[in-house]
């Protein structure tokens, strides 16, 4: 009877605690699927002022006290000085700004649904860059669907048609529509050891018939238009339907080629479109890349005659997101508490 109580009071307790976070979940998620869409917003980071405050601090560790002290002195003299040039200029009406080199971050995923981000920063950036400023874009990405990366480089290209200096970095994979995307740039560098190149097509689709088959199960399709499927995944494919599969991706491939060849007209394309990759040092060979170098080291030099800026959109968790997570923690302690507290089960 003592066991049964203590079972009893265990569900009961359980119960209403997990009706109630059940209760609550559903109407701030009622409440969120309300809105239409999310909004996100930019974040912006001034990378200068980060690679100052770093230098500074490394630059006090190794002086003395004494070198220290002059060095503030001499810092606070140069920018006296710099403000006074600053003051004369404004009344002059010659200010000239200084260059800047916006840095965007594109880390691609199979459908490249990071596009959507990368779009608000492009459209961010055009809207106040100069000819004089430059765009530095990340680029990380194994490749995935056609449409999504022709996206993505068309988003790039937007860069290029303003007149506005675009430099694609490559520090681990640029590869297939990562590439495609690359190719846009005015100049790509590269890591050594980066992957680059993969000009080339791929698909692959598994095939259940034999399977149907032999399980006497039939499996029906039905179109309107000869080729509207080639090949399924659980019908009999045809040497046709094959056929015009393979030749959708030869048509699908020129259109790559011919992409990256207006891009970089001076690529031996027929020996660089082969579906290959290759290292970052072997790829400059063959021209599909411009400077070995990392992305921190080319922004580091910048840095010296540009104010660099970060640029990035964001997407907040909705309250729905959060709070979600947050119950789902909160009943796991609370499973975990009840437990411990009635031991009602043997160990």
């Amino acid at each position: 009877m003592e066991f049964l109580y203590e079972y009893g009071l265990f569900f009961a307790k359980t119960i209403t605690f997990v009706i109630a976070i059940i209760a609550v979940v559903a109407v701030v998620a009622s409440s969120a699927i309300k809105q239409n869409s999310k909004k996100g917003e930019l974040e912006v980071t001034d990378l200068s002022e980060q690679f100052d405050e770093v230098e500074q601090e490394l630059t006090h560790h190794l002086l003395s006290k004494e070198q220290v002290k002059q060095k503030e002195k001499d810092d606070k003299k140069k920018a006296k000085e710099t403000a006074k040039a600053d003051k004369k200029s404004v009344k002059e009406g010659s200010v000239k700004q200084k260059s800047r080199v916006f840095v965007l971050e594109f880390n691609g995923s199979i459908d490249a649904k990071e596009v959507s981000g990368l779009r608000e920063e492009i459209t961010a950036v055009l809207s106040v860059a100069t000819p004089d400023d430059e765009v530095f874009v990340k680029v990380e990405s194994g490749g995935g669907m056609v449409h999504g990366y022709g996206l993505a480089s068309s988003q790039l290209d937007r860069i290029r048609q303003q007149g506005i200096p675009l430099t694609v970095s490559v520090d681990k994979v640029a590869a297939s529509g990562g590439y495609m995307m690359a190719c846009v740039a005015n100049k790509i560098i590269s890591a050594p050891f980066a992957i680059v190149g993969s000009i080339g097509v791929i698909a692959q689709v598994p095939n259940f018939n034999k399977l149907l088959k032999k399980n006497d199960i039939e499996f029906e399709q039905f179109t309107a238009g000869e080729f509207k499927r080639t090949v399924t995944m659980f019908g009999e494919n045809t040497e046709k339907g094959r056929e015009k599969f393979t030749e959708e991706l030869e048509e699908t491939h020129v259109l790559f080629k011919d992409f990256v060849s207006e891009h970089r007209p001076s690529l031996d394309i027929s020996n660089v479109a082969t579906g290959e990759h290759w290292f970052g040092t072997k790829a400059k060979e063959l021209g599909l890349v411009d400077q070995i170098q990392t992305s921190d080291d080319y922004l580091q030099q910048a840095n010296k005659t540009n104010k660099v800026i970060a640029i990035k959109y964001v997407v907040k968790k909705g309250l729905a997101e959060k709070f979600s997570k947050a119950a789902s923690m909160s009943v796991d302690r609370v499973f975990s508490n009840l437990w411990q507290k009635n031991r009602i089960f043997p160990s």
